[in-house]
């Protein structure tokens, strides 16, 4: 009697589980599976002021698969110890990372990131993307995802109040730092799109042996920057300070990229009369965002990001980041079908200058360092150039 009693418990439990989704096809599968999750990022570029958009119109589309978005800020410097951290300690908390080439590179270095490429290359055919994001994919070690791009910098946004005759050449842009002392600025390129832009264009204005080998290819850019930095007052660590001292007249140039030259006029951030200069000789270094997915994050919530990423990549939610001045990486979300309020609001701020960049045109465009030049690169210019100078 006891033993069929315990067969008649046995399967009444069976029948609950099964009822709860717990047990399909005689194998145990745990309850968060059939869950929403919690979306759990950490931006350290500003990659959510682009496409935050698209993570949104995600958990309302599929509130089964995201019940909440959790945002948290911090430098893209730490990211990798902080990650780190959470990996050691075998709980990782964080299974989303917005990011840029700065703190990508280190992740990618690091081994810290899943592998998406090539393992993932059917569900994110790289046909998909534009010129610039399949170089951004390129660079981005197979761990990292590109979610927008364009061709970067680098720029020199002046106000043309102080500066009356901007500089054309690198030497014009020496001699006028020599005679303006401390109102040029720009901001450590661990940390800033547009410092890591003076730090790699510098290599093809100089006309250097080999702009892709910061090692052993940057003489004179290493020397440039060297002299440079005797009439620069100090490095921030990020681009938000020299934006805002530039706006309160302390710095009359600053270090600017397409985005960050754009955005911040369109936001009122800058005075929307500020200029851009550009150098004699100027590549642009393609600039962009990426998502990862850390290691060790449940196989669950990978598979609800890595659909995330799909939806992320489709046009109509591509052509949203538009507004953010950086633009897409999928070729078919152009301008043109983005919603009519978003292309006036691009026109408005977009600069002729940007209309000469590309093949057969006035400006070549050029990728990024691959990760472990651009985290030599990083590195170096901390010891070398910003050591003493960086504020904090």
């Amino acid at each position: 009697m006891t033993q069929h009693r315990g067969r008649f418990v046995g399967f009444l439990v069976l029948v609950a589980l099964v009822a709860l989704g717990l047990v399909v096809g005689g194998v145990h599968r745990p309850a968060s599976a059939q869950q929403p999750i919690t979306i759990s990022i950490l931006d350290n570029g500003g990659d959510y002021a682009s496409t935050g958009v698209i993570i949104e119109n995600y958990k309302k589309a599929f509130p089964n698969k995201v019940k909440e978005i959790k945002l948290q800020r911090g430098p893209a410097p730490e990211t990798p110890a902080k990650i780190k951290a959470q990996q050691d300690a075998g709980r990782v908390d964080i299974n989303l990372i917005l990011t840029g080439q700065d703190a990508g590179s280190v992740l990618a270095a690091n081994k810290q990131l899943i592998e998406l490429f090539p393992k993932y290359d059917k569900m994110f055919p790289k046909d998909e993307l534009n010129d610039a994001a399949k170089v951004l994919q390129d660079s981005g070690g197979g761990v990292l995802m590109p979610t927008v791009v364009n061709a970067g910098g680098p720029v020199f946004i002046y106000n043309p109040k102080k500066v009356q005759k901007p500089p054309k050449t690198a030497d014009e842009l020496l001699a006028w730092a020599k005679a303006n002392p401390q109102r040029l600025l720009y901001a450590r390129p661990a940390n800033s799109g547009p410092g890591r832009s003076i730090m790699c264009g510098l290599s093809y204005i100089l006309g250097d042996k080999a702009p892709m080998d910061p090692e052993k290819g940057w003489d004179k850019a290493w020397a440039y920057m060297k002299e440079l930095g005797k009439h620069v007052e100090y490095y921030p660590t990020g681009t938000l300070f020299t934006l805002r001292e530039f706006a309160q007249d302390q710095r009359w140039m600053i270090a600017g990229i397409m985005e960050w030259d754009m955005k911040p006029r369109a936001e009122g951030v800058i005075p929307p009369d500020a200029k851009i200069t550009i150098l004699d000789n100027t590549t642009f270094v393609i600039d962009g965002h990426y998502w990862g997915i850390p290691k060790g994050v449940p196989q669950n919530e990978v598979d609800v990001i890595l659909d995330l990423m799909k939806f992320m990549r489709r046009p109509d939610q591509q052509v949203l980041t538009y507004k953010a001045f950086i633009g897409p990486s999928i070729k078919a979300a152009t301008l043109d079908k983005a919603p009519a309020h978003i292309r006036d609001y691009v026109k408005e701020f977009w600069r002729p200058e940007y209309d000469q960049i590309g093949p057969g045109k006035k400006y070549k465009m050029a990728p990024q360092l691959d990760f472990k030049e651009l985290t030599y690169a990083m590195d170096r210019w901390d010891r070398e150039i910003g050591a003493q100078q960086i504020k904090r």
